[in-house]
């Protein structure tokens, strides 16, 4: 039986500019400051970090992820994932079509394969993996709403 294969795409309105937004998204070491379900991230080397996810389910992952694309003038982002997750992560910043000088729209996109060692629960249960995924997903996009909405 071989491991299901993930794909997510979720596209987050944030209100604030292309640059900001992309800094954010490329500073993974902040993650943890606005992102609840992301525990931690360690820089490894120049290129490359480990960090430990957790959302709903009772299994925290541990990743190791290796830049791939950092085209902060582009808006492009896209990291090697490995570890309990292998496949690639990225985002793409764009302005806002509705034309706000100040809101971007950021698209998050994922294909991976899980691991070994949790090959059994993506097996039996991808519903509730993607379930898990759709809720820490919407709470990144409040919590990085939240980092970049300036405080009066």
């Amino acid at each position: 039986m071989s491991t299901p294969r993930f794909v997510f795409r979720h596209v987050w309105p944030v209100p604030a500019p292309v640059g900001v937004v992309t800094a954010a998204l490329a500073d993974i070491e902040h993650y943890p400051r606005w992102w609840p379900q992301v525990r931690s991230v360690a820089r490894i080397d120049d290129v490359s970090g480990r960090g430990r996810i957790r959302s709903l389910l009772p299994v925290t992952l541990d990743l190791v992820l290796t830049r791939e694309i950092e085209d902060r003038e582009g808006g492009r982002l896209r990291v090697a994932l490995g570890g309990d997750l292998l496949g690639w992560a990225g985002w793409s910043v764009v302005p806002d079509p509705a034309g706000t000088a100040t809101g971007s729209i950021a698209t998050f996109e994922q294909e991976v394969r899980v691991a070994a060692r949790l090959d059994r629960a993506a097996t039996l249960a991808p519903f509730v993996l993607r379930a898990n995924h759709a809720w820490m997903m919407r709470q990144g996009r409040r919590g990085l709403a939240r980092e970049l909405t300036p405080r009066r």
